[in-house]
């Protein structure tokens, strides 16, 4: 019990609380902007592998860091692309498209990876982003080392909390985001139009996406595989029904998850061999998915999602 409190009380704790809550926090307003427009995108989970992957492997072709960055963004654009003229111009099943979307984005992370490194057993690795320390905060006592000392694109992910919940429920493209996600048929008698809304959000959400993918081998760490995403794609699809679609409680939900799995990872240091090793990886899924139970009953979700629109039929 007193290791427990310890390692709650200790400012590195949080610090790798916030480090590990970066990627779910892109993943989480990524997909939370595609579902404020009526779109489902279950391909989250191949779009962050191979953001992960580009990224890692233009840096490692010389290009910089925030190349890198960009270049992850990039390519989950395009799959938000693919996405999007699937599901809204089409009108195909969000739920096939968005796993078929996921299955041919990991597939394709893997091919290219091992065409390049064809008989590499272990990964090339890349120079990475070290934390930047904030001047003076960061030398304060707890807060300094929590919230000053963190990675350039954690920073990055609050700021996009921001932005993200200013632009829903300030701006008149987020009042067209959400119209088009409740009900799309009068936004489109006000003169907004639907597909286009809807177009740019998935495609703008897609890359917040990659850009999740990207911090786990540009920041997190320094090299690519496979299955680093490790399912947290359907993490974030959780966060956002968590959040009831808002994103400052998605950024609750991000740091709730990370928590836990910070907490994880420490206990197994502490009683290391006492337990087996996967009831403590374990612990968080469940611990959210109790949390998920009590928060989502209530939750409102957008009327028109996974509805597809079409002209003739209004």
């Amino acid at each position: 019990m007193t290791d427990s409190i310890d390692i709650i009380l200790s400012a590195t704790f949080w610090a790798a609380t916030l480090r590990i809550a970066t990627p779910f926090i892109f993943g989480t307003m990524g997909e939370l902007l595609c579902e404020r427009a009526g779109v489902l995108n279950l391909g989250i989970e191949g779009i962050m592998t191979i953001g992960a992957m580009v990224g890692w492997m233009a840096v490692f072709q010389g290009a910089d860091l925030w190349v890198g960055v960009f270049a992850a963004a990039c390519v989950g654009a395009v799959f938000g692309v693919m996405h999007g003229l699937l599901t809204i111009h089409l009108g195909l099943s969000q739920h096939v498209t968005g796993l078929g979307i996921t299955l041919l984005s990991a597939s394709l992370s893997y091919f290219i990876y091992r065409l390049l490194f064809p008989a590499s057993v272990v990964p090339p690795n890349v120079e990475s982003f070290e934390p930047w320390l904030v001047p003076v905060l960061s030398e304060l006592p707890i807060l300094g080392p929590t919230l000053f000392s963190q990675y350039s694109l954690t920073y990055l992910a609050f700021v996009l909390v921001g932005v993200v919940a200013y632009i829903l429920n300030k701006t008149p493209l987020g009042l067209a985001v959400r119209m088009v996600g409740e009900n799309p048929a009068a936004a489109e008698s006000q003169g907004v139009n639907v597909f286009s809304i809807r177009m740019g959000a998935v495609v703008i959400g897609s890359s917040m996406m990659a850009i999740g993918g990207a911090f786990l081998t540009l920041a997190a760490f320094n090299s690519f595989v496979f299955t680093m995403v490790q399912g947290r794609g359907w993490v974030c699809i959780a966060l956002v029904v968590f959040a009831s679609w808002r994103p400052g409680k998605g950024l609750l939900g991000a740091i709730l998850f990370a928590t836990f799995e910070a907490f994880q990872l420490r206990l197994q240091q502490i009683v290391s061999g006492d337990i087996p090793y996967q009831i403590f990886l374990m612990t968080p899924y469940i611990l959210s998915i109790v949390v998920l139970i009590v928060m989502s009953r209530r939750a409102v979700y957008p009327k028109a999602l996974l509805i597809p629109y079409r002209h003739e039929e209004h």
